[in-house]
């Protein structure tokens, strides 16, 4: 094992960037130096999250990066500080959950019987 740098897409939506420490036979995974990238529309951020253990059924993808490559970023994204990022993510997971929201709601009015969402129902 050398010094393998993954990217890591997880079933949440996370991406992790690290360098490969050790796996086991369920896919576990620890990274060294790991960040976490964060793109909403042509931007992106990166947060220092450290060591970091993924648990192998929440990898949804996995590649090994070109260390020649490593700072390449393509067009047409550009980096921004966390928070500006952050505070986009935000207002666009929200953006989603009212056009869920609005179509839960047409489904319904069609007779149709919309997918418990997690959300507490009274």
């Amino acid at each position: 094992m050398g010094t393998e740098k993954l990217l890591l897409v997880l079933r949440d939506g996370r991406k992790l960037v690290g360098v490969l420490r050790s796996w086991d036979q369920f896919a576990n995974l620890v990274l060294q130096d790991t960040i976490e990238r964060i793109f909403v529309n042509d931007l992106y951020a990166d947060i220092p999250r450290g060591i970091f253990l993924v648990r192998g059924e929440n990898v949804l993808m996995l590649g090994e990066i070109d260390l020649d490559k490593d700072d390449y970023i393509p067009e047409p994204f550009r980096k921004a500080s966390a928070e500006e990022v952050h505070s986009l993510s935000v207002a666009r997971k929200a953006e989603r959950k009212k056009g869920e929201k609005a179509k839960e709601k047409r489904l319904g009015e069609l007779g149709f019987e919309v997918e418990h969402t997690g959300e507490v129902l009274y």
